[in-house]
């Protein structure tokens, strides 16, 4: 068998070592490579962590079970959640680590993966640099991330401002811009969805407001009349008794 077969992530044993310029490829490899090993690992992936749950035959429900009560089974299961981490942090350089060593789950480092190379336009974006190195290889990384800042969409102008005032402009290389990048679109998209939820709620709690405000005029719309009939009935009273 040829000799490099068995270099690192390129052994049918060892993880496919990441490729950043050639992220689909990579990709596409990894998820071969896990598929082929444990169908379970590539489901934590995609789908989350396996929780501490088990079927309880005293109730038939689904419990969440301490760990001392958990049975081999389920432990077992359970340490998938730490092999899927594991056999992806094996496949990443140190710089792509730092990226995703605050992600809780395998599922959270995959998609934050995704987030920062398979987009379209950051894509794109990589490409053009990597052709223009190719032709003027005299071009600083400082002349790199200024032009791509000014081709930045307004809607980054603010992040904008902030990284051209810092003073690790000239020595922030373009993969650490990007990487950054995606991280605040992250956080800004994140706090729009806590905007939207919580106008929701003060949507729904304004509806409610408004039907309990509906019913008690209603009700007190319903007790003047009966107020009104209680009375034309004793005037009526009155009247025959004269």
């Amino acid at each position: 068998m040829d000799s490099y077969k068995y270099l690192e992530g390129q052994s049918m044993q060892r993880t496919p070592l990441f490729e950043r310029d050639s992220f689909i490829y990579w990709k596409n490899r990894f998820e071969t490579y896990i598929k082929s090993k444990d169908l379970d690992l590539w489901l934590v992936i995609t789908n989350g962590d396996f929780q501490p749950i088990e079927n309880i035959l005293e109730t038939k429900l689904d419990e969440v079970v301490p760990f001392e009560k958990q049975s081999d089974e389920l432990k077992k299961r359970l340490t998938k959640n730490d092999e899927a981490k594991m056999v992806i942090y094996n496949a990443l350089p140190r710089k792509e680590y730092e990226r995703i060593f605050m992600c809780n789950t395998a599922k959270e480092i995959w998609k934050t993966l995704l987030i920062t190379h398979q987009d379209s336009a950051f894509a794109r974006f990589n490409t053009i640099i990597t052709s223009l190195k190719a032709f003027d290889e005299g071009c600083s990384s400082k002349n790199y991330v200024r032009k791509f800042l000014r081709a930045l969409h307004p809607k980054w102008r603010a992040k904008v401002t902030v990284i051209k005032e810092s003073k690790d402009l000239t020595s922030r290389s373009i993969d650490e811009l990007i990487g950054n990048l995606k991280v605040y679109e992250m956080i800004i998209k994140k706090d729009s969805e806590i905007v939207k939820a919580k106008g929701e709620r003060r949507s729904l709690a304004v509806k409610a407001k408004k039907e309990s405000s509906d019913e008690e005029c209603s009700s007190s719309e319903s007790k003047d009349e009966e107020y009104a009939m209680a009375l034309g009935v004793l005037k009526k009273v009155l009247q025959e008794k004269r």
